[in-house]
């Protein structure tokens, strides 16, 4: 590789923060490495919750173009903002090691949580997790990145906000009153860093193959696996944990009308060697206990 390796990226400082991870990992491999950063449909339009946009990918579209049109060789993306099918003519060459994969509450004290309180996301998934647990409570849309939200959680009569663990943890972010939701079930690859790139490059594929991270790249395949095969976009009400212990492998997923009021729920064990389609079968599992009918549902509800 005669020319420094163009990394494209999202230029929010989380998003900074993630390719330079995975240019200091390429420059420790000695492959040389340049940001760069552009902005996505999802960080220009801030001003509509996330399944309003109409469009999947908001967070990656931009990206998945520039690397089509040559303009970068690889693009780095929080796994979780990730359409479960990438565009013809592009492929997930590697997984950097899962970061904390957990959702918390950041709050200005917890008396509320057994009254009536306002909290804010832009998740889906988010919200009706919350609204199961705390019906009483009223949710309020949040968007922008993440200082941006914690100064909105600030300056408005909130009582609390949610966020991604690894976010908060990446940029050093150590808040006081913040609570992490061990009972949320997170994103499907939440905490994870993907680079993708052409498939008209097969020997960068190869070289990326030095940063991939095994048990990763596992866990995030069959947690994408539940999500695609329930048909559900990045912004459904739709989450799924994998991980490893020696040879077995833990799952737990969950489905969940947008209100909340309707869940359904599984926890799962099973041989590591017996991985290969198992996120496919988990969801059907799903399917067949309601979730084709919920399914249906948050269709109506978004429009799709």
């Amino acid at each position: 590789m005669n020319k420094p390796l163009r990394i494209g990226t999202r230029d929010s400082k989380l998003a900074l923060w993630q390719a330079n991870l995975v240019k200091d990992s390429l420059e420790d491999l000695g492959i040389e490495a340049r940001l760069v950063p552009t902005k996505s449909i999802g960080d220009i339009i801030l001003d509509k919750p996330l399944y309003e946009l109409g469009v999947t990918g908001v967070f990656t579209k931009a990206l998945d173009i520039a690397l089509l049109n040559g303009d970068i060789d690889l693009a780095v993306h929080s796994m979780k903002d990730m359409p479960t099918q990438l565009p013809h003519g592009l492929t997930l060459a590697a997984v950097l090691e899962r970061g904390n994969p957990h959702d918390v509450l950041v709050h200005k004290g917890l008396d509320f949580l057994n009254d009536s309180g306002i909290v804010a996301t832009g998740s889906l998934r988010r919200q009706a997790q919350w609204l199961y647990r705390y019906p009483k409570h009223e949710i309020t849309d949040l968007r922008g990145n993440v200082q941006t939200r914690l100064q909105k959680l600030q300056d408005n009569a909130w009582d609390g906000a949610l966020f991604a663990a690894a976010g908060l943890e990446r940029l050093s972010l150590e808040l006081q009153q913040q609570t992490v939701l061990e009972w949320m079930i997170p994103a499907p690859a939440q905490g994870a860093i993907a680079i993708v790139i052409s498939k008209k490059d097969p020997s960068l594929a190869t070289a990326l193959q030095q940063v991939n991270h095994r048990d990763t790249a596992i866990c995030t395949r069959i947690e994408r696996e539940f999500l695609r095969t329930l048909e559900g976009g990045c912004s459904a009400p739709i989450g799924a944990s994998a991980s490893i212990e020696g040879d077995t492998l833990h799952f737990r997923g969950v489905l969940l009308s947008p209100d909340g009021q309707q869940r359904l729920y599984l926890s799962k064990e099973s041989p590591l060697s017996a991985q290969e389609g198992i996120g496919k079968g988990y969801a059907r599992e799903i399917l067949k206990q309601g979730g084709a009918e919920i399914m249906q549902l948050i269709k109506a509800q978004l429009g799709k």
